[in-house]
């Protein structure tokens, strides 16, 4: 529940950041009667995504089991692959995002026959591009039967994201986005650790990958998998009590080194030269 929570609340966040941040220029700048093709590019890029999700899941059922479970393990390998690049392009967009959205917005109004066009585009993708990207997690995250918490926290993280998003418009929410994407883009690498290793079961369950298939551990004395504890890790952290070596393996290949870029990489200073005088 917490991991779809947070990844529906952080993706909901960087959609509303550009929407509100497009919003409350035109309102500040006495152009809200534009506002009505930014509410065409929200509601386009919204029918996408669902069109989108339930594709995916009604095809995904077609399948045979082996065929699902090679299916699960893709999809997870694509929400890997997609968080990854979601965190470490918001860490670096974050600081310049506000004046070059503006600079955007004007340039499409100063463009006067095709205004319309150029904000529901505007709209469009960025809702578009985040709604993608959670549907690839949520499908990845539902596939391993996470329970009924798993839609619920999505649902909240979703309306947290509306809020936020409303607050940003009015202008009565301030966010410190370095450090707000900082501290969610590190929980959300360890969320893609856990379906990295889901990612590397399914395959083997699939029968498409069977290295290092010996046990690691067995903690299912201590935290089962079916527990509170062991069911609120495996949501959150793709916890499993049973590890093979290759889980293992590409739980902590993919976790330490991109972690260490993440948090590291975001510590360097500019240069001298680079320095405004």
């Amino acid at each position: 529940m917490l991991a779809t929570f947070l990844i529906m609340f952080r993706e909901g966040v960087e959609a509303a950041l550009i929407v509100g941040i497009i919003a409350s220029y035109l309102r500040q700048t006495g152009r809200t009667r534009l506002m009505k093709y930014i509410w065409v590019g929200i509601l386009l890029a919204t029918l996408m995504c669902l069109a989108v999700a339930l594709i995916l899941q009604f095809t995904s059922q077609e399948f045979p089991v082996q065929q699902q479970e090679l299916f699960a393990s893709i999809i997870a390998f694509i929400a890997v692959s997609v968080l990854t690049w979601m965190v470490f392009w918001m860490r670096r967009a974050a600081r310049s995002i506000k004046g070059e959205l503006q600079s955007q917005v004007e340039a499409a109004i100063q463009s006067s026959d095709r205004t319309g066009i150029a904000l529901i585009g505007m709209a469009f993708l960025a809702v578009a591009r985040e709604g993608l990207e959670t549907v690839v997690f949520l499908m990845a995250t539902f596939q391993q039967n996470v329970g009924i918490g798993a839609p619920i926290g999505a649902f909240l993280g979703y309306a947290a994201a509306i809020a936020v998003g409303y607050g940003i418009y009015l202008g009565g929410v301030r966010l410190n986005l370095r450090q707000f994407f900082r501290w969610t883009g590190a929980f959300i690498i360890l969320v893609a650790a856990g379906l990295m290793a889901s990612a590397v079961r399914a395959a083997h369950e699939a029968g498409v990958w069977n290295l290092l298939q010996d046990l690691a551990f067995d903690s299912s004395n201590v935290i089962p998998i079916h527990s509170v504890i062991g069911a609120t890790l495996a949501g959150i952290l793709g916890y499993n009590d049973t590890p093979s070596v290759s889980e293992l393996v590409a739980y902590f290949g993919y976790l330490v080194p991109t972690m260490a870029l993440f948090l590291l990489g975001g510590n360097r200073k500019p240069s001298t030269a680079a320095r405004p005088s």
